[in-house]
């Protein structure tokens, strides 16, 4: 059984996660200064990562000699190691949000190619949630593009709606983002909704009870 959990980020997961919004947001600039952020106290960053799996570092280019292609294959076979795993947990996805005041700033969330629609995004949407509740933020709020109509989906199940539009906020083809935002965290509705959807998520991701060391209280 595959077993996903969520913590917060560290700086040896750095690599992976460029690796992992490189991926989901190839047109995205500037990309998210991961490292910058972990030393800035308003940015919380969590990953899912995969239980009982390393992760395979891709290859250092110009680590091997300059061959044609036969002889470049030839050569990668004979001398790659037969074990190229690294001792760092194999990370699957990440969500960030900065903290300001009592607003929670959803910044970023991305899943990697091969292990999406598993859940992994509500996984960690939820995790960035229960998390922000932990630092008594008021509400959650984030940026979506017009047309992804399957996030928007998952956000408005975790109570966001609506609140604005940023026109043009997208650079990469001048779309429009919508602003959403959750009602109160603290609202008995939001609150009985949102253990519900916990309980359905943790049968559904084979997950522990507290996803993470911020229980909601």
């Amino acid at each position: 059984m595959t077993v996903f959990s969520v913590r917060p980020m560290h700086i040896e997961d750095l690599s992976q996660a460029v690796e992992i919004e490189r991926e989901a947001f190839p047109t995205q600039w500037p990309p998210t200064p991961f490292k910058r952020e972990l030393g800035n106290k308003m940015a919380h960053y969590l990953v899912a990562w995969q239980e009982g799996h390393r992760w395979d570092p891709p290859p250092r280019r110009g680590a091997l000699p300059l061959l044609s292609r036969v002889g470049h294959l030839l050569c990668w076979s004979r001398h790659r190691p037969q074990h190229n795993h690294s001792d760092q947990p194999f990370i699957v996805g990440v969500v960030g949000f900065w903290l300001l005041y009592d607003e929670a700033h959803i910044t970023t969330i991305a899943v990697r190619r091969s292990h999406r629609r598993l859940g992994l995004g509500e996984m960690l949407l939820h995790a960035s949630i229960e998390m922000a509740v932990a630092l008594r933020a008021r509400v959650v709020t984030l940026e979506v593009r017009a047309t992804n109509t399957d996030a928007q989906a998952l956000y408005e199940k975790y109570g966001f709606h609506q609140s604005g539009v940023r026109r043009g906020y997208y650079t990469d083809n001048n779309e429009d983002a919508l602003i959403m935002t959750t009602d109160s965290l603290e609202s008995a509705s939001f609150r009985d909704g949102f253990q519900l959807l916990k309980q359905e998520l943790i049968k559904r991701m084979h997950a522990a009870p507290s996803m993470g060391n911020w229980p909601l209280s």
